[in-house]
C-alpha cells in the first residue's frame, strides 16, 4: 500500500442556507478518483457520473441524480 495525496476529490458547504443546515460540517467525495467506498463493510456504489459526489449504500433511500442526460437531471 502506498499513500498517495489527492486533491480537489470533496467538497462541503460551510454555509449553507436554512434549508440544508443539515449539511453544515459534513464532507462529500467525488467517486471518480478512488478504486472504492465501505461503509460498515458494505461496499457502497458511486453515483453515476463525474459532477456530484456520493456513494449509495443499502441504508441510503432515493431517488438519486443518475447520469446526465437521464430524468434526474
Amino acid at each position: 500500500m502506498r499513500d498517495e495525496t489527492l486533491r480537489d476529490v470533496a467538497w462541503s458547504y460551510h454555509d449553507p442556507n436554512p434549508a440544508f443546515r443539515s449539511l453544515r460540517d459534513h464532507v462529500a467525495f467525488y467517486a471518480w478518483p478512488f478504486d472504492g467506498c465501505f461503509v460498515d463493510g458494505e461496499r457502497a456504489t458511486p453515483q453515476p457520473g463525474n459532477f456530484y459526489g456520493g456513494w449509495i449504500s443499502s441504508d441510503i433511500a432515493g431517488p438519486f441524480k443518475g447520469p446526465p442526460g437521464t430524468s434526474f437531471w
